[in-house]
């Protein structure tokens, strides 16, 4: 086993780095190597991910959160296909799971990043902003490199208080309360692969009702098997819904101008 390294500030133990920042980027066997010894040392289970019915590259992901750290970014920067949805958000679990905590040993504990050694504890530099103000204390929201967290600052005498129950994102959830109340909001066009999708979600939960957390990769292989000329068909039911919904939608705007209700232009922001 190796020997421990640091005490991260979330209490988690990790082992000690193998290896430099720089020398995992440069070299993909070193990088490897080093990620199995993280997570044999943890007790995680290690695995290639796939999204779209294709392997992910947890190096190229390593290198390109710590560089660029928005996700959007680092999804465009994979070229993944317009069909493939939520591409940011799986990126960004997969990385949570396999690369989050191995980033914090061999990037954010790195010479070139802010960190102490006082007591084995990380020190990062964060930005945050407060959401909240209770009896005790405040209700915080924190930007720690890549990831958002959300926890309470108390008052020194009153640290060991129960937290109260209280929404960190209550005014947030009103607003997509607010929009989701007009009836008469168009529906979001669909992509070509979503009609796809449905259509083929459908026949396998039939065939296969027993296999359902295998939909999602069974039917993205199949998409990427079709020929150009069957792609085109849903392709063409994608252009026409997504032209369906700008009509829909500018119809929507001028009827909410023309009304000049406050209401419809609070749902519109």
């Amino acid at each position: 086993m190796l020997p421990a390294g640091r005490i991260g500030s979330d209490g988690e133990s990790y082992p000690a780095a193998l290896a430099s920042h720089d020398d995992v980027v440069k070299d993909f066997s070193l990088f490897w190597e080093t990620l199995r010894s993280f997570h044999r040392f943890m007790g995680t289970p290690l695995m290639v991910p796939v999204i779209g019915g294709k392997e992910l590259n947890l190096h190229v992901l390593y290198i390109e959160v710590v560089r660029l750290k928005k996700w959007r970014e680092v999804s465009e920067s994979f070229g993944f296909s317009t069909t493939t949805t939520s591409a940011s958000y799986a990126l960004r679990k997969r990385y949570m799971k396999f690369l989050y905590h191995y980033e914090i040993v061999y990037f954010l504990t790195s010479e070139s990043s802010t960190h102490s050694d006082s007591g084995g504890f990380i020190t990062l530099e964060a930005t945050g902003i407060i959401d909240n103000k209770f009896e005790y204390g405040y209700l915080v929201r924190m930007k720690l490199d890549s990831e958002i967290l959300h926890g309470v600052l108390y008052h020194p005498q009153h640290n060991n208080v129960v937290i109260p129950n209280m929404d960190l994102t209550t005014s947030r959830k009103r607003r997509n309360r607010r929009k989701s109340r007009d009836p008469t909001r168009p529906k979001t066009n669909r992509s070509g692969y979503n009609f796809f999708f449905a259509e083929k979600h459908a026949e396998l939960k039939s065939k296969y009702p027993d296999r359902e957390r295998e939909f999602t990769k069974m039917i993205g292989d199949s998409w990427n098997n079709l020929s150009p000329e069957d792609k085109s068909v849903y392709q063409k039911q994608g252009l026409e819904d997504k032209e369906r919904y700008q009509r829909e939608m500018a119809e929507y705007k001028e009827r909410a101008k023309h009304l000049n209700v406050e209401h419809y232009l609070r749902l519109m922001e």
